[in-house]
């Protein structure tokens, strides 16, 4: 069993969800993420998403959008990411790792290359937006191949013959889109979140993770109420843009304590 199954069938065993912050490599600085990951580790994160900055993330809202921009101007790339994820596992970080990226630069990187490189450097799994089930093949192959899970996405609009399709493909965890839109902190969830995820636990057995748009306790509380867990992005990036740089880190840290208590 793999670091993601073995951490939902424990929270499971414990009648707890997963708290799934997301983590821009080379953000705010270029090697911020070195000393945040340890520190939300200990604060209760059970996962984490990596994010891989891309110049055309369209999944992504505005500040997700920026914070890419400004990792890459710090000369992050695919390469440097993965480094950064060994650094991690040299340092102590023992929770799965989830890369998010985007596929031109995996698909550039050498998507076997990148498949065995991931491996090496202790992630966990891949979170592609942009990849398609129909294309997701040759990824998903070499994935497995060194075990490691490909996590689809599934959004309220997505048909039931569509979500069977993508579950088929998926493994891991299916990352369900808790609106229709990009990436952003949000004031209110969907109140048909509860109908969409029992139309997917139709199709799949997988942990079912809401993403887009989480940000508040409230917001962790209910999801932890239909889900197996709750992705945190936009959320993380707005507290360390309001933050001085020398207190992002507890900002960050209180922040991510307040939504472990929910969930």
């Amino acid at each position: 069993m793999g670091r993601i199954a073995e951490t939902f069938a424990r929270l499971k065993a414990a009648k707890r969800g997963a708290l799934m912050p997301y983590l821009m490599v080379g953000y705010p600085e270029k090697n911020s993420l070195d000393l945040l990951a340890p520190a939300l580790q200990a604060a209760g994160a059970d996962l984490f998403e990596i994010g891989v900055p891309f110049s055309d993330p369209l999944a992504d809202g505005a500040t997700i959008q920026r914070a890419s921009e400004q990792a890459l101007r710090n000369g992050v790339n695919v390469q440097f990411s993965l480094d950064a994820v060994a650094r991690l596992r040299a340092n102590g970080v023992q929770i799965p790792l989830v890369m998010m990226g985007y596929y031109n630069p995996f698909l550039q990187y050498g998507v076997e290359r990148f498949a065995h490189a991931a491996a090496q450097a202790g992630a966990d799994g891949v979170i592609i937006p942009d990849l398609p089930p129909e294309e997701a093949g040759p990824m998903q192959i070499a994935l497995r191949a060194n075990g490691l899970d490909l996590i689809m996405f599934i959004a309220p609009t997505t048909p039931d013959i569509r979500i069977a399709q993508i579950a088929a493909v998926a493994s891991g965890f299916i990352y369900c889109v808790s609106l229709t839109g990009v990436t952003g902190a949000r004031t209110s969830l969907w109140d048909g979140l509860s109908a969409f995820l029992d139309r997917v636990r139709t199709q799949t057995s997988l942990p079912l993770v809401v993403g887009f748009g989480i940000s508040t306790p409230e917001h962790v509380r209910n999801v932890a109420t239909c889900a197996d867990g709750a992705i945190v992005a936009s959320a993380i990036i707005n507290t360390l843009d309001a933050t001085q740089p020398d207190g992002q880190v507890a900002a960050v840290v209180t922040y991510i304590e307040s939504l472990r208590s929910e969930i």
